[in-house]
């Protein structure tokens, strides 16, 4: 994990082995991937208590923000899709705008980068699953339809006990459970669930664009550090570098 092209910082939830293993095997050569976990009381992996935890997230968020800021990535990143269901869209925008005056370092969230690259993409309608229970699913629905998003069916994965355990053959089935003919992408909402993996080999078998929350915020992530390197097996967000912004193309902060 060596950092001479950018360094990768992520806000991640306590209890959740997923992100870094995620972002450590997807990671281009020569960009390296950071973590700090946010502050947050109960069991954890659960349904239970989880707006709790996320509002917790948010009240101890200044101080888990500036102990990342000290490693100097090129960008920070919010790795909690529910925490910014609890905020909206609205709330999402202005928390990632006053992080990023606060450390002068980009700050970006899972599920703004989501929303960013449902544009990039021209995705209109989407059908989405998640591993929450049905009144976060249905807030999820709510605040992706506030960035202008037809949400054409929301599902829940049934049974959790626990996210952090659930196998990729249960997200696959998830994808293939939620997507709808008129639906123009699948999103796999929920930074826990292990999905890089599953990405490419779904939208093979459905012929459409699968995203998710995780797939989302390392496009946006390294969109934002001047990153254009192909990532294949995790869908065309990753694997076409067409898809990145102009922001992908031209020099940016340094890491140092």
């Amino acid at each position: 994990m060596i950092d001479w092209r950018a360094r990768l910082g992520f806000l991640i939830p306590p209890g959740t082995p997923t992100v870094e293993r995620e972002m450590f095997q997807a990671a281009p050569e020569g960009v390296s991937v950071h973590f700090n976990r946010m502050t947050a009381k109960g069991e954890v992996g659960t349904l239970q208590n989880l707006q709790q935890r996320a509002a917790s997230q948010l009240a101890n968020l200044d101080q888990t923000v500036d102990m990342l800021a000290s490693v100097q990535p090129n960008v920070m990143v919010l790795a909690h899709t529910a925490t910014s269901y609890t905020l909206g869209m609205k709330g999402d925008r202005e928390l990632c705008e006053r992080m990023e005056a606060r450390t002068g370092i980009p700050f970006i969230s899972a599920l703004g980068s989501a929303a960013a690259a449902f544009e990039r993409l021209g995705i209109r309608r989407v059908a989405i699953g998640t591993p929450y229970d049905l009144a976060l699913t249905l807030r999820s629905k709510e605040v992706l339809e506030q960035y202008g998003i037809e949400v054409v069916n929301a599902q829940c994965l049934p049974d959790v006990k626990c996210i952090f355990d659930e196998p990729p053959r249960r997200v696959y089935g998830l994808i293939r459970e939620v997507n709808r003919s008129n639906a123009d992408a699948v999103f796999v909402s929920g930074v826990g669930l292990p999905t890089l993996s599953v990405l490419g080999a779904a939208e093979a078998d459905l012929g459409k664009p699968v995203l998710s929350s995780a797939g989302s915020m390392l496009w946006n992530a390294l969109a934002t550090a001047g990153i254009a390197t192909p990532i294949s097996g995790c869908g065309r967000l990753l694997a076409d570098p067409g898809y990145r912004p102009p922001s992908a193309y031209r020099a940016v902060r340094s890491a140092v």
